[in-house]
């Protein structure tokens, strides 16, 4: 698929997300990875394009942080239809996007890593690409603790806490359960398409 139709698809999935979002301070706070990040890649492109990988990924990403930002993570419907279908005591779409944290994330940090140091190949790699995922999902629960302390309970929506005391540390483990899957299921699929890319050091040489 075009990269420019991954782009598209991230952005219409996020304007669209804004429309009635219940709300939106929370929508701002929930999707703001992706309406940073969204720019970024479109701008550095030419120099330094993706993998069609992890552009898949990260609109795949998008979509996810759209859909809990319009509802809010502890109330999208497809989570309640889960929670109620499965006898959950929460809806889980929470722990699906803390998943998602992780899973999404290692494949950016590897190929960031692979193209612009020397761990291409390095058994340090796998490693140091878990740990870069582990030090987001700490600094993201460090901002919802953040935003719990400015703005009180306004910022349950954001929290998704759902009455659970141990939400933080379920939060981390989805991250790190997130971050082994994607390594050990596309690393592969990784390595055969980051041949195919041409560096910037490469191309410099």
């Amino acid at each position: 698929m075009p990269p420019a139709v991954f782009a598209g698809v991230a952005a219409t999935a996020l304007a669209v997300s804004a429309i009635g979002a219940h709300d939106r301070t929370t929508w701002f706070l929930e999707t703001v990875w992706a309406l940073v990040g969204l720019p970024l890649v479109v701008l550095a492109w030419r120099r330094f394009p993706l993998t069609g990988l992890l552009c898949g990924l990260l609109t795949a990403h998008a979509l996810v942080l759209a859909v809990g930002g319009h509802y809010t993570y502890a109330q999208v419907p497809l989570g309640d239809w889960v929670r109620d279908t499965f006898g959950l005591d929460r809806n889980p779409y929470d722990r699906f996007g803390h998943l998602v944290q992780g899973f999404v994330p290692a494949l950016l940090v590897r190929e960031l890593l692979s193209r612009t140091s020397p761990l291409r190949g390095s058994r340090w790699l796998a490693p140091l690409t878990v740990c870069a995922c582990m030090a987001f999902s700490a600094c993201f629960e460090l901002l919802e603790w953040l935003a719990a302390e400015i703005g009180g309970h306004d910022a349950d929506a954001f929290l998704a806490t759902q009455g659970d005391v141990w939400d933080t540390q379920w939060d981390m483990f989805c991250a790190l359960t997130g971050a082994l899957l994607s390594l050990a299921l596309l690393s592969r699929l990784h390595d055969r398409q980051l041949r195919t890319l041409r560096t910037p050091a490469t191309a410099r040489g």
